[in-house]
């Protein structure tokens, strides 16, 4: 899955959104597992990209429902 920056995000509807957030953690819980499990990740760096985006992801959700109820 593509690391998407915020102005990418920002274009994409609730459903959009709510996809590539599952999408996202499932492959977060997938690298993690590698990772407890003794492993070592195809990139390491990998992990804090995923959750910057997860985090940019919900950002974006919350700015998007607060619009929503101001208007």
């Amino acid at each position: 899955m593509a690391i998407l920056r915020a102005n990418e995000l920002r274009e994409m509807n609730a459903d959009e959104l709510d996809e590539h957030l599952f999408e996202l953690q499932k492959d977060l819980m997938k690298t993690k597992g590698i990772l407890a499990s003794g492993g070592i990740p195809e990139d390491v760096g990998k992990i804090k990209d995923i959750r910057h985006t997860i985090a940019r992801i919900l950002t974006i959700k919350k700015e998007k429902e607060l619009k929503k109820k101001e208007k």
